[in-house]
């Protein structure tokens, strides 16, 4: 279906390609699972083997991509684009209609089909999706695991034999990642297909996957092979020191030394399930959350309700963070974590009286006092870059708090480092990878210090081993008494990182209390739209109380973590 020969794609913005001679064979009806680090072109990759490049966007391309018979660099774009269809990170980013209808229809009408086969094809995409229902809704009422769905369902109506996924979930609540889990399963189901798959939630998706195809930083193919090779304990190395995106359980394996390594949630308990008997020796040992610090008050919610216009988005928010404390904020998309998270960092103005930063009413303190005090990270790194080079927008905030000229230059080189952006230090920071744009974004408010740090989804688009190197700094920072506050989807950075928990469902303060606490409640979870980590689940599965991959090793290893 796909065979793609010695390419090498270079945007004429840079000077090194953004993926260097892949060599690449998909047969149909496989599912073929992309991984790599962030940057490594694998968006790149999959922009070209439906022919948005070179036909859409411009870049230098050798070799060839040959698609279901099909040459992508002769072909017009209207052909390609029925033989694969392309499913986008945000389904903000390919919706552009009003209703849902409509949107079905776009593709069909540009192909200049006979009205009657498009109203046929709406209905046959929307029953695929299960959203026949949902036809005459407008686009903005959907939830996003619904939008991407429609999305999805606009590429079924044209018919092409193969689905590419570039992280579909990235912009998902895990309610919605699991809808459109569900999807692609039924679509492996039916292998009417071939299925090209970009994701870091892996553990949903292993039981699909033919194939594991990894790309270096380079962009150079790494391996190439069935999942249970991929990630067996001799690869691991390679794959932890780029960064890519393992299934919980087979980092499990890999710490504990299991064999063989698994890489699904069933082989996983298949294999635990041999391990019956130390894991009932350590079901006894006490296993406690990270102690919440007990010092004083260093934000303050009281009474907060926003709305826009007659949207309600925060009802009667009280809420109070500890100095030193680690508070993650959980949600369905739209019950207004972002919202709640920029009135305390007041990015967004709260009534007079409603929240207080280290004693500060933060609606009447002008914001360049503020800002010593609380730093915001936004979900879309673009919102705050002010420069044209990426160190020049590390040097803005040390340079803003008056630093002397030596320690700006030594902390701008350091914070290329750590988060490996030092051959883009002279590159205009919007011509960078998302997951790149992400990593400055937090280097560049972790310039300075803050006694408050609020970051909205602060590991998005990162591969694991920086996305890991991100918390872990936010853990050196906590340890050194600075508050952190985040929002995420993801689970297992809950489960791992955070000393407690907020929970918001439609604009509504539900819970507020350790992570253990919270997984014990499910109905809680599921009215929430959330869901438990991967680990968690494989510990329900098995009746066992660990929750983080420290639990585990902790269960199956007493005598050695003791004795540590």
């Amino acid at each position: 279906m796909i065979h793609v020969t010695q390419l090498s794609i270079r945007y004429y913005s840079r000077r090194r390609p953004a993926v260097h001679d892949v060599n690449l064979q998909v047969r149909d009806g496989e599912c073929v699972l992309l991984l790599g680090p962030s940057g490594c072109g694998k968006s790149t990759l999959a922009l070209a083997l439906n022919g948005l490049i070179p036909h859409s966007l411009e870049a230098e391309l050798s070799g060839s991509v040959v698609l279901d018979g099909l040459d992508t660099q002769r072909t017009p774009l209207a052909q390609l684009t029925q033989r694969a269809g392309l499913v986008l990170q945000d389904p903000e980013a390919q919706l552009v209609t009003l209703q849902v209808e409509d949107e079905i229809a776009f593709g069909l009408e540009n192909l200049c089909l006979p009205p009657a086969t498009i109203h046929q094809r709406i209905g046959e995409a929307l029953a695929a999706v299960h959203l026949s229902h949902l036809r005459h809704t407008p686009v903005w009422a959907l939830s996003g695991g619904q939008k991407q769905r429609v999305a999805l369902a606009s590429l079924l109506a044209m018919r092409p034999r193969t689905l590419i996924f570039d992280e579909p979930t990235a912009h998902l609540d895990p309610r919605g990642a699991h809808m459109v889990f569900e999807q692609i399963a039924e679509l492996r189901r039916l292998g009417q297909h071939t299925l090209i798959l970009i994701e870091h939630r892996l553990d949903a998706l292993m039981d699909l996957v033919d194939r594991v195809v990894v790309l270096d930083a380079d962009g150079r193919p790494l391996l190439d092979g069935c999942p249970c090779k991929v990630f067996d304990h001799t690869n691991a190395p390679h794959l932890h020191r780029l960064g890519v995106w393992m299934p919980q359980v087979s980092l499990l394996a890999h710490r504990l030394g299991l064999r063989p390594v698994p890489f699904t949630l069933a082989g996983a308990r298949q294999l635990l399930a041999e391990q019956r008997p130390k894991l009932a020796r350590g079901a006894s040992i006490a296993r406690t959350a990270n102690a919440a610090p007990h010092g004083p008050l260093v934000v303050r919610v009281q009474g907060l309700s926003c709305a826009y216009g007659s949207h309600v988005v925060l009802r009667d928010i009280h809420l109070d963070v500890q100095a030193g404390e680690c508070l993650a904020i959980v949600g369905a998309n739209g019950a207004g974590k972002t919202t709640l998270a920029k009135h305390i960092a007041g990015i967004a103005t709260p009534p007079p009286g409603r929240v207080f930063v280290c004693g500060l009413d933060v609606a009447q303190t002008p914001a360049k006092q503020l800002m010593r005090h609380v730093g915001f990270v936004f979900q879309n790194p673009e919102h705050q870059f002010v420069t044209s080079s990426v160190a020049d927008e590390l040097r803005y905030s040390l340079r803003h708090a008056q630093h002397p000229p030596a320690h700006v230059e030594a902390q701008v080189q350091t914070l290329l480092a750590r988060f490996k952006l030092e051959r883009y230090a002279n590159v205009n920071p919007f011509t960078l990878s998302h997951g790149e744009k992400r990593r400055l974004s937090v280097a560049a408010i972790l310039a300075t210090a803050r006694d408050v740090l609020v970051l909205d989804e602060p590991t998005f688009g990162q591969d694991q081993q920086t996305g890991y190197a991100i918390m872990q700094m936010l853990r050196d920072l906590q340890r050194e008494g600075c508050t952190i506050i985040f929002t995420t989807h993801d689970m297992t950075l809950v489960a791992e990182y955070a000393d407690r928990v907020a929970v918001l469902q439609g604009g509504r303060l539900v819970f507020h209390d350790t992570p253990r606490e919270l997984f014990r409640q499910g109905e809680l979870l599921h009215r929430a739209n959330l869901d438990m980590p991967p680990l968690r689940q494989l510990a329900e599965a098995l009746g066992v109380g660990a929750t983080t991959l420290e639990d585990w090793v902790q269960l199956l290893q007493p005598t050695e973590i003791a004795a540590a």
